[in-house]
Order: structure tokens, then C-alpha cells, then sequence
């Protein structure tokens, strides 16, 4: 900012003595002329200080001509560039705020900082029916909460155009002493409809400019551009939520199928196992549709794994070992519902061998990041397969594959979040994934704990 102040100052100090060399020598030459010329009609210099007092002063002329010239022309884009700023500065400070959509709260934040930020006597955000803020000058009966009640605004709304109010009868104000005179109106925009207005109001028609109206209908423009961003967080939390319910709802026949195979069997052999076996079936058959949260704590995505795992025990006996190495602090720390589940099933399916299976799931802070393992000292997965490890269908557990335990991971926290696989045939696999460190009644898009 400093570098790019004095850049400027000296462009301006070296255009100004360029003018002045240029004024002098014209001055002279003018000079010259005058006295080439007027020598032969009879007219002449009187008195010692008349002939550089007439150069002084025609270069000083000409000199103050041509630097007025230069302010003239440099200031629009002085003016410009102050505008952009103010808008940008603005606009930054107030992101955080309207990415929640434009509510009650969000309104508040914003009017306050633009009231801040500009010279409004006071600052106002509506949406299509109701005074959503109002900060400054007037609040005493300008209130939030209250009906539009400007004929002005309603029609801004309507034909999502910016209108000028250049008197208090136009506001509409009941109040007779009401210091606010005249105001600038310009509609907040989402997917082409206004869905709320920004406005500023001044105490006299003199301060409806055009740079006034251009700084406003730029922030609205901008503000406009952070709700629509509002609304494509939104709808991708919709999607996810029901992304989330779709996965509920995908319990694998196959899974199904072998469950009550295992139950059945130990209905002739072992018929109190079968009946509690049943009983817990169908605990875990309501948890897994009635989960209502999309993001769960460790400790309750372990339980529901734990669930999944007894009937894999009860099928597999002996043949399948789990063990847990877990870290207690992690225990309250947030991650997507149904991220692990799937990636024991996937172990056990793909890994079991004649001698059995041993999973380890382990989980440990690292930094900011909760880091989740699962190993198994299984099958391994061979080269050629590791390419399409992530495309969707391959090495599906319950119907939820790693490719969409992996899009989710990536989705939710950006591409360095990808699951990570590391596998030798005949060795076993380690599936690893980190998560952002969340505190349990943390929202996803929530304030990490630093």
C-alpha cells in the first residue's frame, strides 16, 4: 500500500516538472515574439523588471493551466480506485456473515459494518416484506422487525431496480422531525429476483452523487454474490442430508441375507444366541434408519460399528479378530455418520482369508486433524486393482462403496482430505483419513478448535 502511495506521488511530481519546463520555454519563446515583433511597430519593455516579470508570469499561466488539466483528468480514476476499495473492504468484512443467508442476525452484522464503513446517516437491509436492520441516525423509531413501509423500497423489490429518494415524503417516515431526508435504495439480488434491499439514507439531496450511487449499487451487487453463495451451501447440505438418508436406506441383501443365514443356523443349534442375536438385528437396523445427524462423534460412529460387528463375529467365530486403539481424546470429536462401517465391511470382505482376519481400528490427534485408521493383515489388494479403487461400484460394503466414503471425505473437506489406502498382496491393506478437529455440538462448516 505504502510502495504504490509514493508510486503515485512521484508519477504526479514528475508530470508537474515537465510541466513547468515546458511552460517556461513556451513563456520565453511567447516573450520573444512579443518583443521580436513589437520592437518594429515602436513598442518596448519600460523599466528593468518588466521583461521577466511578463515571463513569470505567463509561464506561471500556463503552467497552472496544464496542472489543473492533469488534476481534472487523473482524479476520476483516483476517485475509482478509492470506490472499489471502500466496496472490496466492505464486501470482506460482511462474507462471513451473509454466507448464513440473509436473516435477522446476518442483517444486523452487515448494516453495522456498512454503517460503519460509509458516510450514511444510516443504514437499512430489508428482505421482501420486513426491516431485517437498521443502524444509525433514526433508530429510535426505524426499527427492525417492523413492515416496509416505503413506497420506494416495495418498488425496488418489485422491478429489482435501484431507486433515488430525494425528499422525506418519498421515504415515507411518519415521524415529522426525522433527520433522514434522502436515500439511495438498490435491491439484493438471488438468481435474477430481489429478494431484499440495501439502503442508505442522508440528510440532504446534495449527497445523492453519483459515486454514492455507484459505491452502493456495487456492495449490493457483491452482497448479492455472498447470498447466492449462501444458498449453494445450503443446497449441498440438503444433498448431503439426503445422500445421508439414501445410504440409511441401502442395507445390502447380501449383508441381509447371510445375517439371517447366521441367525437361522443358530436357531438349531444355539437358540438363546438366535434370539438375542434377533433382538440386536433389529436395534441395529432402527439405528441405521433412524440416524438422524449427518455428523456423529467418534464415539457413537464405534458403537454403531461395534453393532455392525457382531453379526460378523456371530458368522465368522474365531476366523475375525477386531481390535480398537483408541485415542480418549478423540472420543467427542465429530466426523460423517457412516464413514468407518463401511470401510471394516470392505476389510472383511475383500481381506478374510482361509486363516482368518485381524482389523485394528485406531484413531490419534495429529496436529489440528483427528487421524482414523483401519488395518487388516488380510488379502491385500493387488496393483492393477488399486486404479479403480475409487470408482463408483467397486469394493461396495452395505451398498456404500470407498468411492463414496472418499467423495464425501473430499466434498465435505476439500481434495487433501481423500482417503488414503496403502496395500501389499499378502500383507494387508491401511486405509487412513483425517478429519478436521470438531468438537461435539460443532455444525459442520463450524469454528474449529484451535
Amino acid at each position: 500500500m505504502v510502495s504504490r502511495v509514493f508510486y503515485r506521488r512521484e508519477n504526479i511530481l514528475s508530470t508537474l516538472c515537465i510541466y513547468f519546463i515546458f511552460s517556461l520555454i513556451f513563456g520565453l519563446g511567447i516573450v520573444f515574439l512579443i518583443h521580436l515583433y513589437g520592437s518594429s511597430s515602436g513598442f518596448t519593455f519600460k523599466g528593468g523588471l518588466a521583461f521577466p516579470f511578463l515571463i513569470v508570469l505567463i509561464t506561471l499561466g500556463i503552467f497552472s493551466a496544464l496542472a489543473i488539466s492533469f488534476g481534472l483528468k487523473d482524479e476520476p480514476e483516483h476517485a475509482k480506485a478509492l470506490q472499489s476499495h471502500q466496496i472490496l473492504e466492505i464486501a470482506n468484512q460482511t462474507l462471513p456473515y451473509l454466507r448464513r443467508g440473509l436473516n435477522f442476525d446476518s442483517a444486523s452484522k452487515v448494516a453495522e459494518i456498512i454503517y460503519k464503513e460509509s458516510d450514511a446517516m444510516a443504514v437499512a437491509l430489508t428482505d421482501l416484506n420486513t426491516v431485517l436492520a437498521f443502524t444509525g441516525v433514526g433508530g429510535s423509531h426505524h426499527r427492525a422487525g417492523k413492515p416496509i413501509i416505503t413506497k420506494a423500497t416495495k418498488e425496488s423489490l418489485k422491478y429489482n431496480e435501484t431507486r433515488i429518494l430525494e425528499s422525506r415524503k418519498e421515504i415515507g417516515c411518519p415521524v415529522l422531525d426525522c433527520p433522514l431526508k434522502t436515500a439511495i435504495v438498490v435491491p439484493l439480488g438471488l438468481r435474477g429476483k430481489a429478494v431484499g434491499a440495501l439502503k442508505f439514507y442522508y440528510d440532504n439531496k446534495e449527497k445523492l452523487t453519483e459515486s454514492r450511487i455507484t459505491v452502493a449499487e456495487g456492495l449490493a451487487r457483491l452482497l448479492s454474490t455472498q447470498l447466492e453463495l449462501s444458498e449453494i451451501d445450503k443446497q449441498r447440505e440438503l444433498a448431503w442430508k439426503a445422500e445421508l438418508k439414501a445410504l440409511q436406506a441401502q442395507i445390502n441383501p447380501h449383508f441381509l441375507f447371510n445375517t439371517l443365514n447366521t441367525i437361522a443356523m443358530f436357531c438349531r443349534t444355539k437358540p438363546d444366541r438366535a434370539r438375542k442375536l434377533l433382538i440386536q438385528f433389529a436395534d441395529f437396523f432402527r439405528k441405521t434408519l433412524e440416524r438422524g445427524s449427518d455428523m456423529v462423534t467418534l464415539e457413537e460412529e464405534l458403537n454403531y460399528v461395534n453393532s455392525y460387528l457382531i453379526f460378523e463375529k456371530a458368522r465368522f467365530g474365531k476366523k475375525l479378530r477386531v481390535i480398537e486403539d483408541i485415542d480418549p481424546s478423540t472420543l467427542n470429536l465429530k466426523l460423517p455418520a457412516l464413514i468407518l462401517q463401511p470401510l471394516v465391511e470392505n476389510a472383511i470382505k475383500h481381506g478374510l482369508t482361509s486363516n482368518g482376519l485381524k482389523i485394528k481400528i485406531s484413531s490419534e490427534l495429529k496436529n489440528s486433524e483427528m487421524m482414523i485408521k483401519v488395518e487388516d493383515n488380510g488379502v491385500g489388494i493387488c496393483s492393477s486393482d488399486m486404479d479403480k479403487i475409487f470408482l463408483s461400484g467397486f469394493g461396495k460394503g452395505m451398498g456404500i462403496g470407498l468411492s463414496n466414503v472418499n467423495e464425501r471425505l473430499k466434498s465435505l473437506y476439500g481434495e487433501e482430505y481423500r482417503l488414503n489406502i496403502d496395500s501389499e498382496m499378502g500383507e494387508g491393506t491401511i486405509v487412513t483419513l483425517c478429519i478436521p478437529r470438531l468438537l461435539e455440538g460443532s455444525a459442520l462448516g463450524g469454528s474449529h478448535e484451535d
